[in-house]
């Protein structure tokens, strides 16, 4: 959860991207990083396979500004998405502020949504993070593809709490800053209560 360092009036935070494999959860991440000013931003650590595949995780802080006087800084994460790295995506989702799920919107890699969905739910359960009171955000990438599903038909099996949602292409920069956005501005309703 989120760290409070009172002394030095820092607060942090931890987003993860989650999704499956190829669903676009590097490419917001790098199309963030491009758009965050060098003052506010430290090195985008990405750890990939030969072929671009996140190995472990894609990981960069950087600076959002200060909230009463405190300097709010978000991490964001992303999990590699092939099935066989669930000890991986579970370890990345321990102490997380915020999720945003990447739903892959292409017809052939729907069933593979469901799955990941499942894998982040049951991750969730073993840490007892309450689903329901976490900030989360549904992002639907790949709408700018000719085989992407209709919004409602992903709605209807995506969708879990009347969480936003975005439409996005991160491979063109759609929707990917609309996206931290809403993620962000739900994880800071509760924070300004607790520094009041």
């Amino acid at each position: 959860m989120s760290f409070i360092n009172y002394s030095t009036k820092e607060i942090n935070f931890k987003i993860v991207y989650h999704g499956p494999g190829l669903s676009g959860k590097t490419l917001n991440l790098k199309a963030i990083y491009n758009r965050v000013k060098d003052t506010s931003k430290s090195k985008l650590i990405s750890l990939s396979t030969d072929t671009g595949r996140t190995l472990f995780f894609d990981f960069f802080p950087f600076s959002l500004g200060k909230v009463k006087g405190y300097e709010v800084k978000f991490h964001l994460y992303s999990v590699p998405g092939q099935i066989y790295y669930s000890s991986s995506r579970k370890l990345i989702l321990k102490g997380t502020d915020g999720i945003v799920f990447v739903a892959d919107s292409q017809k052939d890699r729907f069933e593979a949504n469901i799955e990941m969905m499942k894998d982040m739910m049951d991750h969730l359960k073993e840490y007892d993070i309450d689903f329901n009171t976490l900030p989360y955000v549904l992002q639907l990438n790949k709408r700018d593809l000719p085989d992407a599903l209709p919004v409602n038909a992903m709605l209807k099996y995506l969708r879990q709490k009347d969480e936003p949602v975005i439409e996005a292409s991160a491979e063109k920069g759609e929707g990917v800053i609309e996206t931290l956005k809403a993620i962000s501005k739900l994880i800071m309703v509760n924070v300004k209560q607790k520094i009041s």
